[in-house]
């Protein structure tokens, strides 16, 4: 798959992927969104999801393929994802905001009801986000789940956050 920028893909590359949820399921709720496009012998997403809802199979180089009728949104298999390409988005949040579940591995982590520059997959900030949640249980493995409010026309965009000063 050739990439728009060296590393970094497109909106419309990333929705050619086996793992990307359709419109429709966007739209019933918080759905996984998953970033993968490297073909490597990586799983933990499938034995993370209690659902069902991620395959990977044989050969283990497959790319995940998300069983949208079977997700939930839980967002416990974001964690669990080493190259940290994992996200649950919920366009569903409000009339104006979508939620955003991300991966934070950077110290120190941000507080509840903070403001923070929401980034796209280059690192450029996009958008204010207002930090909703901190998850960081022991299960998580030292990556916690950080859950953020962004304008719905950014839902799709952020995927990192930055704290301000």
């Amino acid at each position: 798959m050739p990439l728009e920028k060296e590393g970094i893909l497109s909106l419309e590359e990333l929705a050619r992927l086996p793992a990307w949820p359709s419109p429709e399921r966007l739209a019933q709720g918080p759905v996984v969104i998953i970033e993968c496009a490297q073909e490597i012998p990586c799983n933990p997403c499938e034995d993370a999801c209690r659902q069902g809802a991620i395959t990977v199979g044989e050969p283990i180089t497959n790319l995940p393929q998300l069983a949208e009728d079977k997700c939930t949104g839980c967002g416990l298999c974001i964690a669990e994802c080493p190259g940290q390409a994992i996200f649950v988005v919920d366009l569903t949040y409000s009339d104006t905001e979508a939620t955003v579940q991300l991966p934070r591995e950077f110290l120190p982590l941000p507080d509840k009801g903070e403001w923070v520059d929401g980034l796209d997959r280059a690192g450029e900030k996009v958008c204010a986000a207002r930090v909703l949640k901190v998850l960081n249980p022991a299960v998580f493995d030292r990556t916690p789940v950080i859950t953020v409010a962004v304008p719905k026309e950014f839902a799709m965009q952020v995927r990192n956050i930055a704290r301000r000063g």
